[in-house]
């Protein structure tokens, strides 16, 4: 085990965790931004909104678009002074685990300035809100991995920040491609659900039968056809992630940090199914939706520390 460096949680590390719990909040006001059909509230302007700095007569709709991009270039701040802390940390003692925690937060702020231009990308050419071209699945399927990458590079800042030993790779092959097929699962069902969310908000149903009758319906869009994936696809992940975390604990040797997250991880699960099943039979009402999408980061964020602490060095 590693004595230099960074080994206990510090300054530093709280801030990368608040980096990380600001930026599923940021997230969480994209999905409001969506659900709410406000994503045209500037038009296709960007940086500009409607072609002002700052909008002198905005609709509602216009101060949520407006409001969520401030969120986001504060996140683009916030990611900035963490990477700026990462490399100043780093040139004061320039050990391995200093050097993990620089690479991460530098490979955060990339990531952070991709989602931005991914966003950017949305409004300019203009699939926001109620619109639908053949290219605005490519686009939200891109903006969702990119979120996940980011989200999976902060929670591994915050982790080597608060003393999270070099991961060991070099294990059997086994654990590797259990863990890869986790990752897998969980961004094949993120892909799926903002499908399944884009069909239902441009074609929306009055009842839940409607609903499904259209999902069998061979004249409705490609979209709504699509969206049984997401329910499909949630429930065999759900009992694979489940699967994944009990038998990980288990290789563990009882490692009381994999224990931890392991648990995190199926409780996120099974509540998970529950509140997704809600939001079904609900209709997706915004605040439902916003729950749904606050769970399936928990979730993903628990499986990353997971997986971290059982390759944690001192393991093997």
């Amino acid at each position: 085990m590693e004595s230099e460096g960074i080994t206990k949680p510090n300054g530093f590390a709280k801030f990368a965790w608040f980096v990380l719990g600001y930026n599923v909040l940021v997230i969480l006001w994209g999905v409001f931004l969506r659900a709410s059909k406000s994503g045209d509230g500037c038009g296709q302007h960007w940086l500009t909104c409607q072609g002002e700095v700052v909008p002198s007569a905005p609709e509602l709709k216009t101060v949520i678009e407006f409001s969520h991009r401030i969120t986001s270039s504060l996140d683009g701040l916030v990611v900035i002074a963490l990477a700026v802390w990462a490399l100043w940390i780093w040139s004061q003692n320039k050990s391995e685990a200093n050097g993990r925690v620089m690479k991460m937060a530098l490979a955060s702020l990339l990531f952070v300035i991709i989602e931005g231009l991914l966003g950017a990308g949305l409004v300019l050419t203009g699939n926001t809100a109620e619109n639908l071209t053949p290219e605005r699945p490519f686009w939200m399927a891109a903006h969702l991995v990119n979120t996940l990458v980011l989200l999976a590079l902060l929670t591994l800042t915050a982790y080597f920040g608060s003393g999270g030993e070099r991961l060991n790779f070099r294990v059997s092959t086994k654990y590797l491609l259990i863990m890869l097929a986790g990752v897998t699962l969980i961004f094949l069902v993120g892909i799926s659900g903002s499908i399944a969310a884009l069909s239902s908000m441009i074609f929306p149903s009055a009842t839940v039968a409607e609903g499904i009758a259209k999902d069998f319906s061979p004249t409705s869009n490609i979209l709504i056809r699509l969206r049984l994936l997401h329910p499909i696809l949630s429930i065999g992940a759900s009992v694979a992630l489940i699967f994944i975390a009990g038998w990980l604990r288990k290789e563990s040797g009882t490692e009381r940090k994999v224990v931890k997250w392991s648990n995190i991880l199926s409780i996120f699960v099974l509540v998970q199914v529950a509140f997704g099943a809600a939001t079904l039979l609900m209709l997706a009402p915004i605040v439902m939706q916003l729950g749904h999408l606050f769970l399936a980061d928990a979730i993903w964020i628990s499986f990353v520390l997971l997986s971290a602490n059982f390759l944690a060095e001192r393991r093997f």
